[in-house]
């Protein structure tokens, strides 16, 4: 009986042995990849404050580079997410740029500011310049952008504030009280109810009046909820044509479309040997929030797509050689939803209620039993 418990469990570990080693020696089938890196890293990242350089690098099956590449990306902004909402609620599930440029070395380099904490998708798509030198190939990419620390700060020191004058009025109310004939409550609980009800007040004129403000921001554009576009912004030398074309009202939520051509102003030919430096700044903050270097395309063109997430005038800047033509976009805004004030009105009430509650209880038990 021995010999055959020693043989069964000699054929299992040989049994397994062999699948293991199957397993390790089965081919993996390689693809072609995007590599991503972002600079800096993603952990130092502060939501709409730090421009992060995006470098995506097409790749093939053998890890080799796809050169004369059309590298094609779009962006989304993390989702919606109703009880946490983020600094930008109108912002959350939205395409916050789309571009597609020719890469001579499968390198696709630009710079972009992200506004808001949370994980964003990236759609990445490349395409051979010459038509059947490669399969194209898409892929999908994720990043996480963390909050700012300097939120969970300020939530901790509010968080701390509402607590302790929960408590404190729960003490009070906790506490034995003599109430005179001709009174309904005792003075201090009165004078307690007073002060909580200016309380509630002030947070409701709060909410009412930041909302009429973003509602008036958003209606002083005469043209509200489209993306208009105006004439082009021409510069020209005896050699070369500049044109900035595009949209120079844009709303919150919504891609605007811009584009540079660049021809002889002689001829009319298009120009596509130079380098498109652009960039795009918030004028209130004087803040870059996307800069990229573009080649034009056979047509002498680069078009992409951009968001204004924050509601302020940009100015778009396009630069080649020593011409340079710029515009202005007026960015309409548009209010958070109401849902999304309330639900933060309901965080803070609920954490001066726990500390009302922890306050009266307290009291009551520190009281001696008569």
């Amino acid at each position: 009986m021995r010999k055959n418990k020693y043989g069964s469990l000699t054929l299992m570990v040989i049994f397994v042995s062999s699948m293991i080693w199957l397993w390790k020696s089965t081919p993996v089938v390689s693809q072609p990849t995007v590599k991503i890196q972002i600079e800096p890293p993603l952990e130092q990242v502060i939501p709409d404050a730090t421009l992060v350089k995006f470098q995506l690098q097409a790749l093939d099956a053998a890890g080799g580079i796809y050169n004369d590449a059309l590298i094609g990306v779009h962006i989304w902004a993390p989702r919606k997410t109703p009880w946490f909402t983020s600094d930008f609620p109108i912002v959350e599930g939205t395409e916050l740029l789309a571009l597609e440029a020719y890469a001579p070395k499968g390198k696709l380099e630009f710079e972009q500011v992200l506004p808001i904490r949370g994980n964003y998708d990236l759609a990445v798509t490349v395409t051979p310049e010459v038509t059947g030198s490669y399969a194209p190939f898409e892929q999908s990419l994720k990043i996480n952008v963390p909050e700012n620390p300097v939120k969970y700060r300020n939530f901790a020191v509010l968080a701390v504030i509402l607590l302790t004058i929960g408590a404190f009025s729960g003490w009070i109310l906790g506490g034995h009280q003599t109430i005179a004939a001709t009174e309904i409550a005792p003075q201090p609980v009165r004078m307690l109810l007073s002060g909580v009800t200016l309380l509630a007040i002030a947070a409701l004129l709060l909410v009412n009046f930041s909302a009429e403000m973003a509602e008036a921001t958003s209606h002083s554009h005469p043209e509200t909820g489209e993306v208009i576009s105006s004439s082009p912004r021409i510069e020209k030398n005896e050699t070369m044509q500049l044109e900035l074309l595009g949209d120079t009202r844009a709303v919150v939520g919504k891609l605007t479309t811009q584009t540079v051509k660049i021809t002889n102003p002689s001829t009319g030919e298009p120009i596509t040997d130079v380098q498109i430096n652009l960039q795009s700044v918030a004028n209130e903050s004087n803040a870059l929030m996307f800069a990229y270097q573009a080649i034009p395309d056979l047509n002498g063109q680069f078009t992409w797509k951009e968001q204004f997430f924050d509601g302020a005038p940009h100015i778009i800047t396009a630069n080649v050689m020593q011409l340079q033509v710029s515009h202005e976009i007026e960015v309409e805004g548009i209010a958070p939803p109401l849902s999304v004030r309330l639900i933060s009105l309901l965080y803070f009430t609920i954490i001066f209620v726990v500390g009302l509650s922890a306050g009266f209880w307290g009291k009551r038990n520190t009281q001696p039993i008569l």
